[in-house]
């Protein structure tokens, strides 16, 4: 299961439709923590998304983009079409679902949801629900992309240009979440952009390094899809219409593997221990230290992929 701005291209390389090498490619392969040898392995662009499942940008029955016509959806909405999926090919139940971020969302949508047709849930890098500050930080970066003057209601498509800037800003909001105040210190401290001079103009080098990852996810993504990904992230709750979070959570049978990670902002690790504490089958937390924050999920492959691995394994 992908996270926000992933998507189907879970290995591989660069290539026609994919910009980028495949965001867990260490952990996936003959061999690997998920090894294909054993596994047959199925990653799905999620609905709302911008590579192949229907989202704001695909086109209507009419021939237009859906733009500001999508409806908002949640990671409910979107396991239920991953279970389309899963019958269309008659799979009737996963030896695992693993995810991390978002993508640990549906994981858990599909234990609860669907409880018999989860052998194995690897939970990495959430909670049972989005927190305030989550919240907040995901309305904000939104608000950012629909005050840029190109948004033009998320109809978009047809203009000269779109709201390129205000996704690019919100990306930066987004970057600063996803790492640690630690691993900033330790790697950009005061220093500046190259010979730049910040008191005459220039940058420091963490400004720099978040333009970098704001232009590189302007250049592949839609602003739409950003913000209805976010907004579903937004509308994660376990418990909702189910009696709250720990009736919801009783209902899961899968074995449940949770990791965190230590210096995570984003979702920090009380909220793995209280998930932890309201699955009946859950075998703890599993703590990946590391200064990467939130990221942690995807940089961390070598302590990511044992966890894995021993999920696996049983």
């Amino acid at each position: 299961m992908h996270a926000l701005t992933g998507d189907a291209h879970a290995h591989g390389y660069e290539g026609a439709g994919h910009a980028t090498r495949g965001w867990w490619n260490p952990l996936i392969g003959p061999g690997a923590p998920i090894d294909t040898d054993e596994f047959f392995v199925v990653c799905l662009n999620v609905l709302g998304g911008c590579q192949g499942t229907t989202g704001p940008s695909s086109l209507a029955p009419d021939g237009r983009p859906y733009g500001s016509r999508f409806p908002w959806i949640t990671p409910r909405d979107q396991v239920a079409v991953e279970v389309a999926l899963a019958d269309s090919l008659g799979i009737q139940k996963w030896a695992a679902v693993i995810g991390g971020s978002m993508g640990a969302m549906r994981v858990l949508e599909w234990a609860v949801g669907y409880p018999e047709r989860v052998g194995l849930a690897v939970v990495i890098a959430v909670g049972a629900y989005a927190t305030a500050e989550e919240i907040g930080l995901s309305a904000t970066q939104n608000r950012v992309i629909l005050a840029d003057p190109h948004f033009y209601d998320g109809d978009y498509y047809d203009k000269e240009m779109g709201p390129t800037e205000g996704l690019r800003i919100a990306r930066e909001l987004g970057q600063i979440s996803y790492r640690s105040e630690l691993e900033f210190h330790r790697r950009f401290h005061r220093k500046p952009q190259g010979d730049e001079d910040p008191l005459h103009g220039g940058r420091y080098a963490i400004e720099s390094y978040l333009q970098h990852h704001g232009e590189k996810l302007m250049d592949r993504f839609d602003a739409n899809t950003y913000l209805v990904l976010s907004t579903a992230m937004n509308h994660h709750d376990v418990g909702r219409n189910r009696g709250g979070m720990a009736e919801a959570l009783s209902r899961i049978s899968a074995d449940v593997v949770i990791g965190g990670i230590s210096t995570d902002r984003l979702y920090p690790l009380r909220l793995q221990y209280e998930l932890s504490e309201m699955i009946p089958q859950a075998r703890g937390v599993e703590v990946i230290a590391s200064l990467d924050g939130h990221d942690a999920f995807l940089t961390e492959t070598e302590a990511v992929g044992k966890l894995i691995r021993r999920a696996l394994l049983g």
